[in-house]
């Protein structure tokens, strides 16, 4: 008998893989050991779905890259060919501030102040890896910096009328004055990004990034309204380099994913936003490995 296991991960217990463990080691044991068992784990676009791609048949791949508070982390990514898959939580994740690793609460200073920075190194390192697809799995974040980060990982400068370089996070950007493109990465004109996400919320406003999803990181109410604003001044500053297409983002769906890294993937990166666990079953090849059964 050919049974195939595809689970999710079970949140605060078990990833897919060890769900999958466990289910296979249960179910040989009823059997007398006589199961042909296909372990597919999956995930939804967020966190496991690098298990899920690993499970699948990329190779994990590892970088150093800043953390969500700046402290370096090492980072996996997963590579197959010229086709990346990043999962967002690995580099700029919730689990990685310190307060809430410690079993804590996220303060404020952690809403405001953390940077989706190393998620754009990840991206950096899948580009030297060679890949020129690059699924951007989002979710668990700890930013709410509409992705501002993950740009100046890829080499854009933030700058404020002074022209100097803007610290990290949400709240800086409400100084922000220009952005300089002049050192964007060259290599993402050939690449093409996916977002995996079933979040689609704008980024501003009351169903906003940091309206829905800023008290989960530690915003203060008074927060939340100072990173609409910020975010705010984002998409005005970004629409004077870019043209009117970074106003038309925060407008889409899935803009205020990830703390708005979902809106500088649609207004930059030009990524196609698609439901986390369509992409997830396509990178897995779940129904082509379904099959006919044997028995």
């Amino acid at each position: 008998m050919r049974i195939v296991i595809a689970p999710d991960k079970f949140k605060g217990s078990l990833s897919a893989p060890e769900v999958c463990s466990h289910l296979e080691k249960g179910l040989q044991r009823g059997a007398g050991g006589n199961l042909d068992v296909v372990r597919i784990p999956v995930a939804d676009g967020g966190e496991g779905t690098l298990d899920a791609a690993v499970g699948s048949g990329f190779t994990r791949r590892t970088a150093t890259v800043a953390g969500p508070t700046g402290q370096r982390v090492e980072a996996d990514f997963a590579v197959r060919g010229h086709e990346a898959v990043i999962e967002m939580a690995t580099a700029s994740g919730l689990a990685l501030v310190p307060r809430v690793k410690e079993g804590g609460r996220p303060a404020s200073a952690d809403a405001t102040k953390a940077t989706s920075l190393g998620t754009g190194q990840l991206i950096r390192a899948a580009l030297d890896a060679g890949c020129r697809r690059i699924v951007l799995g989002v979710g668990g974040s700890a930013n709410t910096d509409g992705g501002a980060g993950l740009l100046q990982g890829l080499g854009a400068r933030f700058l404020d009328s002074r022209n100097n370089e803007l610290p990290p996070g949400g709240a800086a950007l409400a100084n922000l004055h220009s952005i300089d493109f002049t050192d964007f990465e060259p290599r993402l004109v050939d690449t093409r990004f996916v977002l995996a996400s079933d979040v689609d919320n704008p980024l501003l406003g009351a169903q906003g990034a940091a309206a829905v999803f800023g008290p989960q990181k530690g915003a203060a109410p008074q927060d939340v309204g100072m990173l609409d604003a910020a975010l705010a001044r984002f998409v005005e500053v970004l629409a004077r380099e870019i043209g009117f297409r970074a106003v038309k983002a925060a407008e889409a769906p899935g803009a205020g994913a990830a703390g708005g890294v979902g809106y500088a993937a649609i207004a930059v990166l030009a990524a196609t936003r698609r439901p986390g666990i369509d992409v997830v079953l396509e990178l897995t090849g779940l129904a082509d490995r379904l099959g006919a059964p044997t028995w």
